[in-house]
């Protein structure tokens, strides 16, 4: 039960390093290009099975040289891919800018992620039996409500990355537990620009809602109040590309199989008080944030840090179990992920294992 099925993505990544963004009609030399795996689905898998997670990949690529590849990226990550279908349509490919100063931009061609028609028997089994459901906006939105649906009926705790932003069907948030989106898709969703308002919007009907703003933190809200303000893991960034991805595979590691787990073994630890300590109140997540609103930081969610709430011996703020306190210590784990991950190039090349984020907390 202790498994986390990700519902999303697979693509292959051709990354062109730049000085910086083109004007229109523009030509500039580029100072490198790659290729490599990619695709936010996968990313988060990858992100969550390095932190130490149980992953089933559940997707589409196409029947050639770039869909073998990425299969054997999960086989070489230890994530089940029996939930990964061929399809006639080449795999997806993201076209991604990177500039100097870390930031970048993207265009994803969806290939055979939007041959995904409908769950197989196999996918649908592994939603079920997964303690989380991970998913994000790369597929097609009727097998986003389906995974979505029979997740709520087992009673798995949902997790849905807005990316790329879109309007969402009437009543598909009414079926996520935990939304993270970027201040931009956050902005998008909800019709604030303001990212605490905005993550107090989102999260109203008893869901959690995580906006992440770069290397500004985060702002975690629930059942439309804020909480309080992350702040980031300051770091040099180099590539912020997979930092959104990395954040929310860690997140979700974490609660799978991190403090739950040892807290059983050794009674409340120190750890998750000394996170609850760290957190900054609604008020000051309020100032923050707002007066950072207009800054120019990474659209990926990068780098964020502690939260808190109330008491450690705070109980489930849902029939599913998730509570403040394990909240509070996954997305101290995820800051310290996703902070390593921007120091370094690449996508799944850039993501942490769980000893490296172990070692810096402790």
């Amino acid at each position: 039960m202790n498994r986390i099925a990700v519902l999303g993505s697979a693509n292959m990544d051709l990354v062109v390093r730049q000085p910086r963004v083109p004007r229109p009609g523009e030509t500039i030399f580029g100072s490198g290009f790659t290729i490599g795996p990619g695709g936010t689905g996968l990313n988060q898998a990858v992100a969550a099975a390095r932190l130490g997670a149980a992953v089933d990949f559940l997707g589409m690529v196409g029947a050639d040289q770039h869909g073998e590849q990425l299969r054997g990226v999960l086989a070489t990550e230890g994530i089940r891919d029996a939930g990964l279908e061929w399809s006639m349509t080449p795999t997806g490919t993201a076209h991604i800018s990177v500039v100097d100063s870390g930031e970048n931009s993207i265009v994803v061609v969806p290939g055979a992620n939007a041959d995904l028609a409908e769950l197989t028997e196999v996918q649908r089994s592994a939603i079920t039996a997964a303690a989380f459901l991970v998913l994000q906006c790369e597929m097609p939105v009727s097998v986003l409500t389906e995974g979505l649906v029979a997740a709520r009926a087992a009673g798995v705790f949902t997790v849905l990355t807005p990316a790329p932003a879109m309007a969402l069907p009437d009543g598909l948030l009414d079926l996520v537990d935990l939304i993270v989106p970027n201040r931009l898709e956050a902005a998008e969703l909800s019709g604030e620009t303001d990212p605490v308002r905005a993550a107090e919007v989102l999260s109203r009907g008893g869901r959690w809602a995580i906006v992440t703003l770069g290397a500004e933190g985060a702002v975690v809200a629930f059942d439309g109040a804020a909480l309080g303000l992350a702040p980031a893991r300051p770091v040099r960034a180099v590539d912020t590309t997979a930092a959104g991805d990395t954040f929310v595979g860690a997140l979700v590691a974490r609660l799978v199989c991190g403090a739950r787990n040892e807290r059983a073994a050794a009674g409340a630890g120190a750890g998750a008080a000394e996170a609850a300590g760290a957190f900054a109140g609604a008020e000051a997540a309020g100032a923050s944030a707002g007066a950072s609103a207009g800054g120019g930081t990474s659209e990926t969610g990068g780098g964020t840090s502690e939260t808190g709430g109330e008491s450690a011996g705070a109980a489930p703020l849902r029939a599913v179990g998730v509570t403040e306190t394990e909240m509070i210590d996954a997305v101290r784990w995820a800051t310290v992920a996703a902070s390593v991950s921007v120091t370094r190039q690449g996508a799944t090349t850039s993501m942490p294992t769980r000893a490296e984020v172990t070692a810096i907390l402790t």
